[in-house]
C-alpha cells in the first residue's frame, strides 16, 4: 500500500504545489496588527482544507492569533502523534529587495533546481504542507491514516508564541500524544535528510553598571571618577579564560559529552569547518580549545556578548565619562545545565567585579533548558528507517545551535518528546527577501512523512 501512496504523491504533486501556493498568497504576518485578518484567514483556510480530508478541525481563539487544532483517530492502532507547524510568516521588509512580489508565489528554476519563491515558502508553510499532503495521499489511497494523528498549527510563532503555552496547558488532555512531530528544521544537504536530536537552551541577561549621577566631562573628572565603560569591559573580558572556557562558578555542571555513536555519525558528516566559517568571512575557530566547530555549535555551552552600550555613540566626538554602561549577554546551554543556576552564577560574577562607587541593575531576557531526544528511541529509529528508504542514505543525527521553544513547551506542558524532522535547506533565505523552497525538498518531505507514518505504525 505504501507504494501506492508514494505514487499518488508524485502524480498529485502539481495539485500539491497549487494548494501550497494558495496558502502562500495569504499575507499572514503575525507581528503586524494590520495583518490580523489575514492571519485569521490562513487559519480558516487550513481548517477548511483539513476538514475536507475528514479531520475534526477547528479554529480556536486565543488572546493573540488563532490556533488550528485537528484530529483524525480513524486508525485502528499505533502511536498517537501530534504534528506541529506554524502558518504565520515574517514581515517582508525590505520590499525593494524582492525580485517578485512576496505574496505572489513564483515557480522558477535556478541552477537546475526548481523552487517556489514566496514569503513563508520554507518557514513554515511549505514545511507544514509536506505533512498535510502526506496525510492527503494516505487518506486517498487507504481511507485512513496508518496511526492516529492530531495537528496543532500556530499563528504566533514569528511573534513569540505568547498564546501557545497557556493553550497547551489548558488543553493538555486533548492534545497529549505519544510523540510530537516538528517540521521546522533543516536537511543536512539537498540529498541527505537530518533528524535533530539536540537543542541548546538559553539564558539572556542584560546588566547596567551605574556610577556617577550624570555624564561627566572627561577633562575635569578623567582619572578621578569611575568609568562604567571600563567596568563593563572588564566584566565581559573576564567571562572566558585563555582556553576559551567560561569562568562562571558551576557553569559546566550538567555538561556531558556526546555518546560515541553520535560522535561517529558527526565524523561521518565530513563537515567542512573552513567553508562554514569562510561563508561569513572568517577563518579561525573560536571557542574552547581542542573542540571541533560542530561541537562548538551543537554540544558545548557558550557565553556571548550580544551588545555593549555606554557613553556617546553618535556621529562626531564627545569627551564624556558616562554615568552608566550596559551589556547584553546570552548563554547557550546544553545537557542538564540549569538556566536559573547559570543566571544566578552570572549575577554573582558581575557583582564580584563591581568596584566602589558602582552599583548594578539586571534585566532577565528568558531562560530555557537544553533538550535531548534519545538517539536510540523508537520514534527516532522509525524515522531513520523511513528516511533511509526514501533518500537512499543514512540520515544525519544533528544538534541545533539554536532553540525551538515549542519543543520545550511540549515537554513541560504535555510531557512529550518531539521528533524533529525538516526539509528546509540552508540557502532557503528564511526571514530574508526572496525566500524559497526547493520543489525537491517539498516532494521529498511529503514522501518522507508518508514513510514515517507507515514506519511508526510498525
Amino acid at each position: 500500500m505504501l507504494d501506492d501512496v508514494l505514487k499518488t504523491i508524485d502524480d498529485d504533486l502539481p495539485s500539491s504545489l497549487e494548494r501550497l501556493s494558495n496558502l502562500l498568497r495569504i499575507e499572514s504576518i503575525s507581528t503586524d496588527p494590520a495583518y490580523a485578518a489575514d492571519v485569521g484567514a490562513a487559519a480558516e483556510w487550513l481548517a477548511t482544507d483539513l476538514a475536507g480530508l475528514g479531520f475534526d478541525a477547528s479554529v480556536r481563539p486565543t488572546p493573540g492569533h488563532p490556533i488550528v487544532v485537528a484530529h483524525d483517530r480513524r486508525a485502528a492502532s499505533g502511536p498517537h502523534v501530534l504534528f506541529y507547524g506554524h502558518y504565520d510568516v515574517q514581515p517582508v521588509d525590505p520590499l525593494v529587495e524582492w525580485a517578485t512580489p512576496p505574496f505572489e508565489p513564483q515557480l522558477v528554476t535556478v541552477d537546475g533546481r526548481d523552487r517556489i519563491v514566496a514569503r513563508g515558502a520554507s518557514d513554515d508553510k511549505g514545511q507544514l504542507m509536506t505533512f498535510v499532503e502526506a496525510c492527503r495521499a494516505w487518506l486517498k489511497v487507504a481511507g485512513r491514516l496508518p496511526v492516529p494523528v492530531s495537528m496543532i498549527l500556530e499563528g504566533e510563532e514569528e511573534s513569540g508564541s505568547g498564546s501557545l503555552k497557556p493553550f497547551l496547558v489548558a488543553n493538555a488532555d486533548e492534545l497529549r500524544a505519544s510523540v510530537a512531530l516538528v517540521c521546522d528544521t533543516a536537511m543536512w544537504s539537498p540529498t541527505r535528510p537530518a533528524i535533530t536530536i539536540m537543542l541548546r537552551g538559553m539564558v539572556g541577561e542584560e546588566f547596567t553598571v551605574i556610577a556617577a549621577d550624570r555624564d561627566l566631562h572627561s577633562g575635569l573628572f578623567g582619572g578621578a571618577a569611575r568609568n562604567p565603560n571600563h567596568v563593563v569591559a572588564d566584566i565581559v573580558a573576564g567571562l572566558h579564560d585563555v582556553d576559551g572556557r567560561v569562568t562562571l562558578d558551576g557553569f559546566y555542571d550538567g555538561v556531558g559529552e556526546p555518546a560515541e555513536a553520535i560522535r561517529a555519525i558527526w565524523e561521518s558528516l565530513r563537515f567542512d569547518q573552513s567553508a562554514f566559517l569562510g561563508s561569513v568571512g572568517l577563518s579561525a575557530p573560536a571557542g574552547e580549545a581542542g573542540r571541533s566547530v560542530l561541537e562548538h555549535i551543537w554540544s558545548r555551552p557558550t557565553a556571548e556578548v550580544n551588545g555593549m552600550i555606554g557613553g556617546y555613540t553618535g556621529d562626531g566626538f564627545k569627551t564624556v565619562i558616562p554615568a552608566k554602561a550596559s551589556a547584553k549577554v546570552s548563554f547557550r546551554l546544553v545537557g542538564d545545565q540549569n538556566p536559573e543556576r547559570v543566571r544566578e552564577s552570572f549575577r554573582a560574577y558581575v557583582r564580584s567585579w563591581l568596584p566602589s562607587d558602582c552599583r548594578v541593575e539586571f534585566s532577565p531576557h528568558g531562560g530555557s533548558p537544553a533538550l535531548r531526544l534519545p538517539h536510540d528511541g523508537a520514534a527516532v529509529a522509525a524515522a531513520r528507517k523511513a528516511l533511509r528508504d526514501e533518500w537512499g542514505v543514512e540520515p544525519a543525527l544533528v544538534g541545533s545551535g539554536g532553540s525551538i521553544p515549542v519543543v520545550g513547551m511540549f515537554k513541560q506542558a504535555l510531557g512529550m518528546d518531539s521528533l524533529m524532522v525538516g526539509f528546509a535547506l540552508d540557502d532557503d533565505r528564511i526571514h530574508s527577501p526572496n525566500e524559497k523552497y526547493d520543489v525537491a525538498s517539498f516532494r521529498g518531505g511529503i514522501r518522507s512523512w508518508a514513510r514515517i507514518l507507515a514506519s511508526l505504525a510498525e
